[in-house]
Formats: structure tokens, C-alpha cells, sequence
């Protein structure tokens, strides 16, 4: 299915739709950004894909804030980017992988 690794192509009826790397970063990104307690998300450099022949795979790297449950952060941006690939673009989502790589303190004074 997948020709090229930077694109996912889907075979339908009256043709074909291809689906850029850079297209499911930039829907798990949003998704990851509407998370409470997430910070910050190192861009797209931040957000990792990996194509598969029938599923994607994503990996993310983000800041949270403290005071927040870093496990309960992690858990509902597994969902929220989940859900939004998989809805958005109808590909399966086999795994979401989260790197908590920095607790924000907020603002200070």
C-alpha cells in the first residue's frame, strides 16, 4: 500500500488517496496541543511517523506542566492522537509513543 515511506496511499473506488507524513504530524500535532496540562510539543521535529504497509505508528515529544499527572497526560495524548489520525485520514493507529521530555514550572514571580 504504502509506495513511497513518506506518503500512505489508500485504493478506493474511483481511485487512489496518498497521505503525507507531513499531513499525519500536523493532525497529531494539533491533537497533542489541545491536551490540558501539555505545554509545549518540539514542533514537528517533535512528532515522529512511521508508515507501515496497512497502519502508522507516531511518537511524540512534548513538555507538560507541573503540578499535572505526567502518566495521565501521556494517556490522553495517546487517545486524542489516535483518534484524530484515525478519524481524519482512516488509517489505523497501532501505537502512540510519548517522550515527556521537560515539566514546565509555569510562570514564575
Amino acid at each position: 500500500m504504502a509506495e513511497n515511506k513518506d506518503y500512505m496511499t489508500r485504493e478506493l473506488e474511483n481511485g487512489s488517496v496518498s497521505i503525507s507524513e507531513e499531513v499525519i504530524t500536523t493532525i497529531a500535532l494539533a491533537a497533542v496541543r489541545d491536551v490540558e496540562g501539555v505545554v509545549s510539543v518540539h514542533d514537528k521535529k517533535g512528532i515522529r511517523v512511521t508508515l507501515g504497509e496497512e497502519a502508522v505508528e507516531l511518537e511524540c515529544g512534548l513538555v507538560v506542566l507541573y503540578g499535572h499527572s505526567v502518566v495521565e497526560i501521556a494517556k490522553n495524548v495517546q487517545n486524542a492522537v489516535a483518534n484524530a489520525v484515525e478519524s481524519m485520514t482512516g488509517l489505523k493507529v497501532t501505537a502512540v509513543d510519548v517522550n515527556v521530555t521537560g515539566i514546565s514550572m509555569g510562570k514564575l514571580g
